[in-house]
């Protein structure tokens, strides 16, 4: 192995452990782990999936006792807020959704919309306090978030909830599998069966 790909794979496995043991996001826990490691700025950064193997490898071995309870009760969560909003037709992401979440994950949901202030609206309507931002999108681009907090009582804690506006045609591209080949997120069904399949375990 030469010397840039032991240093992409260190910072991997420490950005992993940023990522499962303080919920950082992935390109801060890859940015922190340059810093921690005392190498340079430029230095060359696993990509996102190489992260990602990281952070199963990490979940493994320190933390398989605990984590399959808490991603079922962030996916029990999700599955709560995606049928509170099913007229956006929401879709699950993120590390809740793939099956690597912690308790000091956040939960992403996508919503596709007709009218991209529906979703805000429907918050109002149901004085449910959240702040919007702009996050980057999954083609990259800025798309707003309505962020607010959750309480889930499985785990007794409050948990960030993060509900994406997309446009309704943004929908189209949304289920392509990604460079793994997997679907990048699911729908209210799908995750109905991750959460079978994980209590029957």
């Amino acid at each position: 192995m030469d010397t840039s790909s032991a240093a992409k794979r260190e910072i991997a496995a420490t950005a992993a452990r940023l990522v499962v043991e303080e919920g950082l996001e992935y390109g801060p826990a890859k940015r922190r782990a340059l810093r921690e490691l005392g190498l340079p700025a430029r230095s060359a950064l696993p990509n996102n999936d190489e992260v990602e193997a990281a952070v199963r490898e990490y979940i493994d071995l320190f933390c398989s006792d605990t984590q399959p309870r808490e991603l079922l009760a962030l996916r029990r969560l999700a599955l709560e807020w995606m049928e509170h909003m099913a007229p956006f037709r929401p879709h699950l992401g993120g590390a809740v959704w793939h099956g690597t979440a912690t308790r000091l994950s956040d939960v992403y949901i996508q919503l596709f919309c007709d009218d991209p202030k529906s979703a805000e609206i429907s918050l109002i309507d149901h004085h449910v306090d959240y702040e919007p931002r702009m996050v980057t999108g999954f083609h990259g681009e800025q798309v707003e978030a309505l962020s607010l907090h959750a309480i889930c009582r499985e785990l007794g804690e409050e948990i960030g909830v993060h509900l994406l506006v997309y446009d309704l045609d943004d929908q189209r591209g949304a289920l392509k599998p990604d460079a793994q080949g997997r679907v990048p997120r699911g729908n209210a069904a799908a995750v109905r069966r991750l959460i079978e399949k994980d209590s029957a375990v």
